[in-house]
């Protein structure tokens, strides 16, 4: 029988096959030896036997031995053969007359053994029969089969068992010495017998899993050539002497992290040449928490997970297999399962900040580098090579997003073109980080770029302007004292933090004791009194300078006018006659008109109408009047500081009630000062002059002669 198993695969099943041989008459029957010597008396008696040796045939059944004859006609001798009552197989020679060694001394022919084959095989033995005198006692053994037992660990020369014959004959013709018959097949003695003892002894330890029994012969022979044979066997007592053997049939590694449970992962079989408890076998798993063992098919076994697999807690699992026998004490071996675990792409990047910020200065040079953004990704392999790349923004951020680029290897952060802070301060992108598994996982994290300032926008001046159109002077009264605020220098700058930081420093005045400036306000006041040396007009250039490094500044002409009353006013070097003498006509008309006023009332209303017809005329022309600070004090106030942001028109209308004002002086020497322009716009490029509209009053004095009225004015500018 030839037992095999069969291992079926996707899907795994397994077979158990036995292969039942048939056996072929392809073996011949083989005596234990070529030639046996009988030494027979003369005297024997007929029908005496003389044992021989079986033929053994390797084959089996009818295709063993069958019969057994001798080759030629012989008188003399018979063949018996047959089985006794324990199953044990005999061959006798028998004697069918008995010998005359007078006539012939020795005789010899074969016996042949014929197996039932087809066709049939045969083995021949020679037999030599040599005829002495008489000795008819042949040794005897005192059993017929002798049983021994032995354990398989015995060691070398121990001795397993003793045969004993014994002969009734004296002398030569009752000394027996005894022989070991090898069995057939044996090419390596295992025992051996002290032909003097009879004591069978082992050669080399035996092996319970090579063979467990062994059949031997033993032959005695008396000194006149009688002989007897019996049979031994040893028994081999089997001994735990076989660790169990595991035998791997399939094996899967390495294994994808995403296996669901109740997968095979291998197949193995688990034996012991050991017999008995010595080969009773059990298996164990070391770790069962992801991998148990279950039984497949009689001794075989499977390896299957029983839960979740994750390769980035744990790539590689050693699984130890233990095999242990029932003996005692126990026999042990071990199998180890490597499996390794394969990445799945299971895992997205991860960012090491949950948002970035950079910075990079304005004016930075082309594809400059701000920073890297950097992430992690547990998956190994393709799984977790990340490339870099920006998101997808919204058509509104598009703009600002052209400056940044990000390297798709490495993650750096670059900004393509210059900035400006002035333009923009900050912006924000989105870079999203991919791995290039299938399919691929991604991250998205903010990417926030801040524009640093550098000094490059020198202060601007906005009070006073400081364009090409003629520039107005500060009225400043003689009486003034130290701390009186003159005007203010108002001046920004488009950088930010110190850059903008301003200060203001008096950089050239005409008197430079005479005023001062404030660092920080840039307000142009007195330092000291005014005194009579001191020129009536005077001229500032004020610094304006920025904190930045380097610094960066601008220059404010500012003028200014000593006055000690409004009489003053005139401007060196620009004054003008007046283009009519309308103060004295007016005044020539009102005592006409107050003396003729019940003669000449028609004339006089018509002198009136026509008068007001010609101020609205005049207002259109737009003359300005320069007041000083003993004018109406809410409007006087605001003039003298000059530190309003922009310029604004002020204007004043005197009533019928005014004989006594202190504008009286005004009536011979007022000058004609040009029209003036109010600045509209909150800086140099905004700025447009529209003349100053004056507006005048609807009162007149006509019953007051000598009183100068509010219709004989234009309106007063202050800026």
């Amino acid at each position: 029988m030839l037992p095999f198993e069969l291992l079926l695969s996707n899907p795994l099943q397994f077979f158990r096959v036995e292969v039942a041989l048939e056996d072929i008459n392809d073996h011949s029957p083989v005596f234990p030896v070529e030639r046996v010597t009988f030494d027979i008396p003369e005297r024997s008696d007929p029908d005496s036997r003389f044992p021989l040796e079986v033929a053994r045939d390797l084959d089996v059944g009818s295709n063993t031995v069958q019969a057994y004859s001798i080759s030629s006609k012989n008188e003399y001798f018979t063949v018996s053969y047959g089985s006794r009552s324990n199953g044990d197989k005999y061959l006798e020679l028998v004697l069918e007359k008995p010998l005359d060694r007078e006539e012939q001394a020795e005789m010899g022919f074969h016996i042949i053994a014929v197996d039932g084959g087809s066709p049939p095989r045969s083995g021949t033995i020679e037999i030599y029969i040599v005829i002495r005198d008489v000795n008819d006692n042949a040794p005897i053994f005192t059993k017929e089969r002798y049983v021994g037992k032995v354990l398989e660990n015995m060691p070398e020369g121990s001795v397993v068992l003793t045969v004993l014959a014994t002969d009734k004959d004296a002398g030569i013709n009752g000394e027996i010495s005894c022989q070991l018959s090898e069995v057939v097949g044996d090419s390596d003695s295992i025992f051996v017998i002290d032909y003097k003892t009879g004591e069978i002894k082992l050669t080399k330890p035996l092996d319970f899993e090579a063979a467990q029994s062994h059949e031997l012969s033993v032959r005695a022979r008396d000194g006149g050539g009688l002989s007897a044979i019996c049979k031994v066997l040893v028994e081999v007592v089997d001994v735990n002497d076989n660790a169990p053997e595991v035998v791997v049939s399939s094996f899967s590694s390495p294994l994808p992290e995403n296996t669901a449970p109740g997968t095979v992962v291998a197949l193995f079989t688990v034996r012991d040449r050991d017999s008995g408890a010595n080969g009773k076998i059990s298996c164990g798993l070391e770790d069962q928490r992801f991998f148990s063992l279950r039984p497949a098919y009689k001794n075989y076994y499977e390896l299957v997970t029983v839960s979740a697999l994750d390769r980035e807690e744990t790539a590689r699992y050693i699984l130890r297999v233990t095999a242990a026998d029932a003996g005692s004490p126990p026999l042990t071996s071990t199998q180890t399962f490597t499996v390794d675990i394969s990445d799945v792409n299971d895992n997205a990047p991860v960012f090491n900040q949950t948002s970035y910020t950079m910075y990079v200065r304005e004016n930075n040079v082309p594809t400059v580098f701000v920073g890297a953004v950097s992430t992690a990704d547990a998956d190994v392999g393709l799984n977790g090579k990340v490339s870099y790349s920006l998101a997808a923004v919204q058509a509104a951020e598009g703009p600002w997003c052209s400056c940044v680029s990000v390297n798709s290897e490495n993650g750096h952060v670059f900004v393509l073109r210059p900035l400006d802070y002035e333009r923009l301060r900050q912006t924000e992108v989105t870079v999203s980080a991919s791995d290039a598994g299938s399919p691929p996982l991604r991250a998205n994290v903010s990417v926030r770029l801040v524009v640093l300032d550098e000094n490059d926008n020198a202060p601007l001046v906005l009070y006073p302007g400081q364009d090409s159109s003629p520039a107005s002077s500060e009225l400043v009264p003689v009486s003034a004292e130290a701390g009186y605020l003159i005007t203010k220098v108002v001046a920004v700058d488009a950088d930010s933090g110190q850059n903008s930081w301003l200060s203001y420093h008096l950089l050239r005045a005409s008197e430079p004791g005479l005023f001062t400036v404030g660092v920080h306000s840039g307000e142009v006041r007195l330092r000291r009194p005014v005194t009579e040396r001191d020129s009536v007009r005077q001229k500032l250039l004020v610094l304006v300078r920025d904190n930045g490094k380097p610094p960066l500044s601008a220059t404010a002409a500012v003028s200014a006018l000593l006055l000690k009353d409004l009489s003053d006013v005139r401007l060196p070097g620009h004054s003008s006659p007046a283009p009519e003498d309308q103060a004295g006509s007016l005044t020539t008309y009102l005592i006409i008109a107050l003396v003729c006023v019940s003669l000449l009332f028609l004339v006089s209303t018509a002198l009136f109408v026509a008068r007001k017809v010609c101020k609205r005329k005049e207002l259109k022309a737009g003359h300005v009047l320069y007041g000083a600070d003993n004018l109406q004090s809410g409007l006087a106030d605001g003039a003298a500081a000059g530190s309003l942001p922009r310029a604004y028109c002020y204007e004043i209308s005197l009533t019928t009630g005014s004989g006594n004002s202190e504008f009286k002086f005004l009536k011979p020497i007022l000058p004609s000062v040009p029209p003036q322009h109010c600045a509209v716009g909150q800086g140099p490029e905004d700025e447009q002059h529209f003349p100053c509209v004056p507006v005048s009053t609807e009162d007149t004095a006509p019953d007051n002669p000598g009183t100068l009225s509010a219709g004989h004015f234009n309106s007063l500018s202050f800026n």
